[in-house]
């Protein structure tokens, strides 16, 4: 198959070179042919030696690599890059087992498929498009998901209205590519946990997988602790805690949506246990008027920062928001701290939250450095995936 050719500037091949997956728009020269936006594009260095090959786009990252081989992309393909996907989930045994059926098995430029995220519910498959590319091989990815899983897969739903570049103007709407009659009908479950997993409605893919090791760690700080899991959404931190021994645990959340999907799992998971309180109220807010009882503390935000143009404002947020924190909890208390702003460092992110714990006074210890869990994984080549930074601190 013979693909449209763009060729970069002298000098400009370096981050291919270092199998870097994108190439930015000022690195082009030249396009032979006119790629639409989405097409496969081959991409050559000055000299016009093969790069790589990947989806194109309008924007900043104009083209997105799918493979550094020259070959032809098609359902084959897909199919491989899927089985190697699956291979790595098998590996890390979150295939098959009765306590987890709930798994990310496509991390875009983490597992080579830039622009893609497959998320696993249990016998549903979630596919989330982050650009035109993946979105118009939508249907070859469905299928191909069906060869690799099997039986296993009976629904595969795609999510991507919210996900997509809004100026493709696509008219893009979700909905069942396979399956959909009794969707839902599955237990989505999480390390033993059931949960009602609203993918059509949800944020995201409709829960927060990445954050399935960090609950587990949050479950054995929780016992005989008073817990408070701030920005809770599904109640899953909500739910590690209640099973860890908890004395009490209150769940906010500024939705009341997301606190109905709290206490919907609460009541699945500890039905008629009365140790859970929920609140619809905004975080800010909570923290300043809250009792100063918790001595375990959860603060997982929505991400602060999408785009660097706002990365001043999203640090000062978290600064606040910890700050508060660390001004509330019990002397001897444990506070789990997040950002999910891929455009926030570690460093900075750190940097705000030590900021925060001199401005409350206090002395901090740090017990754990937490980031995303092994099937989110980080491609060496693409630092910018590692997006989840966590803190675990040990306040005086």
């Amino acid at each position: 198959m013979e693909y449209c050719k763009l060729y970069l500037n002298p000098k400009k091949e370096s981050s291919l070179l270092r199998f870097h997956p994108w190439v930015f728009s000022g690195a082009i020269a030249y396009t032979d042919g006119k790629p639409e936006e989405g097409d496969v594009v081959e991409v050559y260095d000055s000299k016009k030696n093969f790069l790589a090959l990947g989806h194109c786009q309008i924007g900043t990252i104009t083209v997105r690599i799918l493979s550094f081989e020259k070959l032809v992309v098609d359902k084959t393909f897909w199919k491989k890059k899927f089985e190697n996907a699956y291979t790595l989930r098998k590996f890390l045994g979150l295939v098959g087992g009765s306590s987890n059926n709930i798994y990310r098995l496509v991390h875009g430029e983490g597992d080579g498929l830039a622009g893609l995220i497959v998320d696993i519910y249990a016998n549903t498959a979630v596919i989330q498009a982050h650009s035109i590319g993946m979105h118009l091989v939508r249907a070859d990815l469905a299928a191909a998901l069906q060869e690799v899983l099997g039986d296993s897969l009976k629904h595969v739903y795609y999510k991507s209205e919210s996900s997509l570049p809004f100026k493709a103007d696509l008219g893009v709407e979700d909905g069942y590519l396979i399956g959909g009659e009794d969707a839902g009908a599955a237990a989505a479950i999480e390390n033993g946990m059931q949960y009602n997993v609203d993918w059509v409605r949800g944020q995201k893919t409709g829960f927060f997988i990445d954050q399935r090791d960090n609950r587990s760690l949050f479950e054995k700080y929780s016992r005989g602790k008073k817990v408070l899991n701030m920005f809770c959404y599904t109640g899953g931190f909500s739910c590690n805690a209640m099973r860890g021994g908890a004395l009490q645990v209150h769940s906010v959340d500024s939705s009341a949506k997301a606190i109905d999907l709290t206490n919907q799992n609460i009541a699945t998971n500890f039905p008629e246990d009365m140790r859970h309180q929920s609140f619809a109220e905004d975080a800010f807010k909570y923290l300043v008027n809250m009792p100063q009882d918790y001595d375990l503390i959860l603060l997982d935000p929505p991400a602060f920062a999408k785009h660097r143009n706002v990365l001043r404002n999203a640090l000062q947020g978290y600064k606040k928001l910890n700050a508060l924190a660390f001004e509330k909890i019990k002397s001897g208390g444990v506070l789990f701290t997040f950002s999910c702003s891929q455009i926030v460092s570690k460093e900075d992110f750190r940097l705000a939250v030590f900021s925060a714990a001199a401005q409350a006074g206090r002395s901090v210890r740090i017990l754990h450095q937490l980031a995303q869990p092994a099937d989110h994984p980080i491609n060496i080549y693409h630092p910018e995936g590692e997006y989840i930074k966590g803190l675990v601190l040990y306040v005086e």
